[in-house]
């Protein structure tokens, strides 16, 4: 199991060190608490590989608010080609240190970077999600609740913001509900492609997909009601987790 200060580092989206730790990320709370995390996969350490971890519940299990055909598409297509090009990219980076042509190295950084980001991030948001009465729905409670009525003005405010945020990306990104450590306040931000906009440093707590690739077979060219829909499905226990991480 992590340390906190590794912990922190696997949920830095900006950070290449993000994803290197990633099979312990955690998918269940009791009590308010972590358990010690089983097994979900997103790297493994014996080959120094990534891994697509296993969904923590079955497809189907998020309709009618997603698809089932969508989330097969979206884990087992899109996200599994986030992992071969993380892998790759990793590969061709260690060859270059090896002697290989160093006039590469831009080309595979941004390929590592939009690659390992882009696991990453899915990584995080199949556990940010639950079937609705295994976990998912409702509205947030306990200490992230305060700190969202604080930096908002009310739960409302904050979905209001939070689903403009999200609809109004540019082409295919995502919104993120982020913890800020130098100011020490929840934020909305948005992320571009899988890697760009984010802020260095900042910790995610709930972000939402807005590539069309996880919502189009179902709600077609109406992001804004894939968006409300998702809210039914959120799972604010693993989110709260995230956040009393993020601030200790």
């Amino acid at each position: 199991m992590h340390t906190r200060r590794e912990t922190i580092g696997l949920l830095s989206v900006a950070g290449i060190t993000l994803a290197a730790a990633a099979q312990d990320l955690p998918s269940k709370i009791v009590s308010g608490k972590p358990k010690p995390a089983f097994e979900i996969g997103g790297f493994d350490a014996s080959k120094g590989e990534y891994v697509l971890p296993a969904l923590p519940y079955k497809p189907e299990e998020l309709e009618p608010h997603i698809d089932k055909q969508t989330m097969e598409i979206h884990h087992g297509r899109h996200h599994a080609a986030y992992v071969t090009g993380a892998n790759r990219a990793m590969k061709e980076l260690a060859g270059i240190r090896e002697g290989g042509d160093a006039g590469l190295v831009r080309h595979w950084a941004r390929e590592l970077s939009f690659h390992v980001g882009g696991h990453v991030n899915h990584t995080l948001f199949w556990n940010m999600m639950a079937p609705v009465g295994k976990g998912g729905g409702g509205q947030p409670e306990g200490a992230i609740a305060d700190a969202i009525t604080n930096d908002f003005g009310s739960i409302e405010k904050f979905w209001a913001h939070f689903e403009a945020n999200a609809a109004q990306v540019e082409g295919g990104g995502w919104g993120w509900l982020v913890f800020d450590r130098i100011s020490r306040r929840l934020m909305l931000i948005q992320m571009e492609s899988q890697q760009d906009r984010f802020i260095a440093g900042a910790v995610p707590i709930l972000g939402v997909d807005v590539w069309e690739h996880a919502y189009y077979l179902k709600y077609q060219n109406k992001r804004s009601d894939y968006i409300k829909a998702f809210r039914n499905v959120v799972q604010w226990k693993f989110c709260s987790w995230l956040f009393e991480q993020a601030r200790a």
